[in-house]
């Protein structure tokens, strides 16, 4: 027990602090600003207590503490043990939400687990990222080789096989918002890979191909890609407030949250938007509840928390020890990024709404589990860089 509890203080002296003081610090805000953002959607449309949401994000927080705790203290070089299990596990959970989830809002992807709603899309992202992070580790001197062989190619379908299986049946959920992070995510480590520059070109050729014809065959057999709420989204959101009854009433409302706040806002507690005008405000539209009670000055400071975030994770990937760690962080750099941008271009209809959660903010079990868990990843990456400095100079 002694040893576990000097293991321990070891590992969080050796973590990335700032990275962990900023963490915790938009962790606890996004808590409590779930407390105020969904307090009249709790009693009044649901029937339950002030306190529901805040008490079940808690909760959530709790699972991604322990689990936090429990990925800072493995070693990387036994993720590789563990990622063909976790790409097999979530490959028959996307399939099965795929035909037989649950639909919520136009998309079919959520499903029960041990008597709880699951979103399995969300965990696909982190274990996108070990795999593809483990595979570039072991095959990095193939991937450097201008010899094509038949493990190669067998890699190369593995890695972009898996990829593209994840994309398809996200696709089929209809949850768009979520195929294009995973998409994206892929592309950032594979631009970033060790492979050639002409495999890169052939493979993303290859892929957007493939992508097409994915779509086609959903369109001949659905005869639609989207639901009509997601048209709506999508045809409305460069002019929400001239179809507002069409679709376009969520950024519409988030508009006025915004201009209302001004540079001041309204006083924590004080949003009016928030009153059955915003649409479940605890959840994709959190940040316009922000905006109207802090104002634009303070909400700033959001996106400086964002910036700091990203920064020590890029840092942590220039220096480190293994090539797995070095695109773990990239990974979950794009992941963070990704989710941030979709999420406020869509309340500020800079892209289409496409109901993506805000990192840190946004109400989601299933998405607090998986962030945290993945920024976790990145601290562990960063005491086995810590380590490996130690090891060195006493050499």
């Amino acid at each position: 027990m002694k040893l576990q509890i000097r293991k321990f203080k070891n590992n969080l002296k050796d973590m990335d602090k700032i990275l962990l003081v900023v963490v915790l610090i938009m962790v606890l805000y996004g808590l409590f600003n779930i407390l105020t953002a969904s307090s009249r959607e709790s009693v009044v449309k649901y029937n339950n207590s002030l306190y529901y949401y805040f008490k079940q994000h808690g909760i959530m927080l709790l699972v991604s503490f322990i689990g936090s705790l429990i990925i800072v203290n493995i070693p990387t070089k036994y993720y590789k043990l563990f990622a063909p299990i976790g790409l097999f596990i979530i490959l028959a959970l996307l399939f099965y939400t795929a035909f037989w989830g649950i639909d919520v809002r136009g998309s079919r992807n959520w499903m029960n687990l041990f008597g709880k709603r699951i979103q399995p899309s969300e965990f696909s992202k982190p274990i996108l990222i070990v795999a593809m992070a483990i595979m570039f580790e072991l095959f990095r001197k193939i991937f450097k080789s201008k010899d094509i062989k038949k493990r190669y190619f067998v890699i190369f379908a593995i890695i972009w096989g898996t990829a593209i299986a994840m994309a398809t049946f996200i696709l089929l959920q209809r949850d768009f918002g979520t195929m294009v992070i995973v998409m994206f995510i892929f592309g950032i480590m594979f631009i970033g890979s060790p492979i050639s520059k002409e495999d890169k070109i052939k493979t993303i050729t290859t892929i957007f191909v493939l992508c097409v014809l994915a779509v086609g065959v959903i369109y001949i057999k659905k005869g639609e890609l989207f639901s009509a709420e997601q048209l709506d989204r999508i045809q409305d959101f460069s002019r929400p407030c001239q179809n507002y009854e069409s679709g376009g009433y969520q950024i519409c409302n988030g508009f006025i949250a915004l201009n209302d706040g001004g540079l001041m806002g309204l006083g924590i507690g004080d949003s009016k938007q928030k009153y059955s005008y915003i649409p479940d405000p605890h959840t994709d539209s959190v940040f316009a509840i922000i905006g109207e009670e802090l104002g634009l000055l303070k909400s700033s400071l959001i996106f400086i928390g964002y910036i700091i975030i990203l920064y020590r994770i890029l840092k942590i990937a220039s220096k480190s020890s293994t090539v797995r760690g070095r695109y773990i962080c990239i990974g979950v750099a794009a992941y963070l990024f990704i989710h941030v941008f979709i999420n406020l271009g869509g309340v500020l209809a800079v892209i289409p709404f496409t109901g993506v959660p805000l990192p840190f903010f946004s109400y989601g079990g299933t998405f607090t589990i998986s962030l945290l868990c993945s920024l976790a990843m990145v601290e562990r990456v960063a005491i086995e860089n810590k380590n490996k400095r130690i090891k060195i100079t006493n050499l």
